[in-house]
């Protein structure tokens, strides 16, 4: 049987990352079926190009995983693909969570032939099995033999064979380039940026969360070993392609076993399996000298950490009160001394936000080492005890906001701002810390370090910017980039005179016509 496993897009910004579920389920199949992998964020398809694709191929069975943001596109696809006689299973947060709406058990439409709740590690052999024998059962639970659930040991994790995958759908260097690219350096014919888990679960439990409901929180761990040869298999691909690889460890907090994550780092050290590599760690746990000195030491470059607010009583509001926000500086400033650079992540619409809340999120950011903040809006995302609480106080306005995704919109009120407000603080937190003078500042606030950092700081500004003003063409581009020329020109004119070896001397000042504003898009 050949299966198709599927994620689709969100319809508004492309992920720059697959999705590690397919792989891992790839992986898993049992012998005698094959299996193709499609991300909509890599090879967009429409309705009628996936039943197309399903009829062409021979497809037998479609898997679908989705998150919430992503699920009403998924739900379409489903349908299309249901239409044309194949059977699909759907899996991920939100199904596992809503799975009487995939079913269509709650008035609706019925979008799935099945589901798969929880973590399908184990479930999914028993699905292609029954998929091929023409026997699906309508929900598969991760359950034992008392039927409890079941969470499946990291211990024994698949080896994903990365050296033999076909990846070219999501190589981020552009066609017309590699073949130039490849001759530069060390090689830069093809950038990807490759899931890794080492870990699963959180403690935590964050008000807004779906992680500890989901993958629970009870912390499960891959062997050091396993983590490893993982890497040196990437690097070892990359390298061969004359390329380039960077590792997004997607555990949900990596450093959660602060014990455990030196020890990995350590091997990784030992191994020389350093590569790039980007991480989401809390910021209590960056307080160890140590273990940011084993981050730097093993390839890390950039950490994401999940702020929030800088207004401790929201913390606490959202069960987030272990972060604290005076502490902020000192820990950013720790990576930076390391030359590791933070994504920080906030969300506006929090019960004591009130109108400002960017300004006074940004007055602190601009006192920070030079990042990439993030701006977003409180979500009650479905089965979060935030769902149930403003559903209880009657303040959601859209209850099914998944069924019609709307980005960086509320699905609920406010206590301190109209929900007007809170969506023009997003709008001005991205407009603001991502303005071309913006993007000058952080450059010019690396100028004690090597060139390549100062470029570093500019592409990832220019890219993260387009997760809100989306730049999905070549025009949105060369506005982007016509904005931000002066700080363009400088860095290739010091990056000339680095290559013939003369010192370069400031450009003149920029005529300020030039500065078109921000938020072209």
């Amino acid at each position: 049987m050949r299966i198709l496993l599927y994620n689709p897009d969100n319809g508004v910004t492309r992920n720059f990352m697959p999705h590690l579920w397919m792989f891992l389920l790839q992986s898993l199949t049992p012998d005698g079926h094959e299996v193709v992998l499609i991300d909509g964020n890599a090879q967009p398809m429409d309705e009628a190009g996936i039943a197309r694709f399903v009829r062409e191929q021979n497809i037998g069975l479609v898997g679908i995983g989705a998150m919430t943001r992503m699920i009403a596109k998924a739900y379409r696809m489903a349908d299309a693909i249901r239409a044309v006689g194949v059977p699909v299973v759907m899996g991920g947060p939100h199904v596992t969570e809503e799975a009487d709406e995939a079913l269509g058990r709650n008035g609706g439409p019925r979008h799935a032939d099945a589901v798969a709740l929880g973590e399908a590690d184990e479930t999914w052999p028993k699905i292609v099995e029954d998929a091929a024998r023409g026997q699906l059962q309508d929900i598969y639970a991760p359950v034992d033999a008392f039927g409890q659930e079941s969470k499946p040991s990291l211990k024994e994790y698949p080896a994903i064979p990365w050296d033999k995958l076909d990846l070219n759908q999501f190589n981020l260097v552009p066609r017309m380039a590699a073949r130039t690219l490849q001759r530069i350096g060390e090689g830069w014919g093809t950038f990807r940026i490759i899931p890794v888990e080492s870990g699963r679960g959180c403690p935590y439990g964050c008000e807004f969360c779906t992680v500890t409901g989901f993958f629970g929180d009870s912390i499960r761990f891959r062997t050091n070993a396993s983590v490893v040869n993982e890497l040196l298999l990437l690097k070892a691909r990359a390298k061969s392609e004359g390329g380039q690889i960077a590792v997004f460890f997607i555990d949900d907090n990596f450093a959660i076993n602060i014990k455990r994550t030196k020890s990995l780092l350590r091997d990784i050290i030992a191994a020389g399996a350093q590569v790039h590599w980007v991480a989401q760690i809390s910021a209590n746990l960056l307080r160890d000298e140590e273990l940011v000195d084993l981050i730097a030491a093993s390839g890390g470059k950039w950490v994401f950490i999940g702020m929030e607010s800088i207004d401790p009583a929201n913390l606490a509001d959202v069960n987030k009160g272990f972060n604290k926000p005076g502490e902020y500086a000192a820990v950013l400033q720790r990576l930076a001394q390391r030359n590791v650079y933070a994504i920080t992540s906030f969300i506006f619409g929090m019960d004591n936000d009130t109108v400002g809340v960017a300004e006074r999120t940004l007055k602190e950011i601009r006192t920070w080492p030079a990042g990439l903040p993030i701006f977003g809006l409180l979500t009650p995302l479905p089965a979060t005890p935030l769902y149930k609480r403003l559903e209880a106080a009657g303040r959601l306005t859209r209850p099914k906001h998944w069924q019609e995704f709307i980005p960086f919109a509320m699905a609920h009120t406010p206590l301190k701002m109209t929900i007007e407000e809170a969506h023009a603080e997003v709008r001005s937190g991205w407009a603001h810390a991502y303005s071309p003078e913006a993007l000058a500042q952080a450059v010019d606030s690396l100028k004690d370090k090597p060139l390549g950092y100062r470029i570093n700081i500019f592409i990832a500004r220019m890219c993260f910017r387009g997760i809100y003003f989306p730049q999905m063409g070549l025009l949105s581009w060369m506005k982007l980039i016509y904005q931000n020329q002066r700080t363009i020109f400088s860095l290739v004119k010091e990056g000339f005179a680095a290559w013939y070896g003369r010192p370069s001397s400031p450009l003149p000042e920029a005529d300020e016509s030039l500065q078109t504003g921000v938020g072209a898009r």
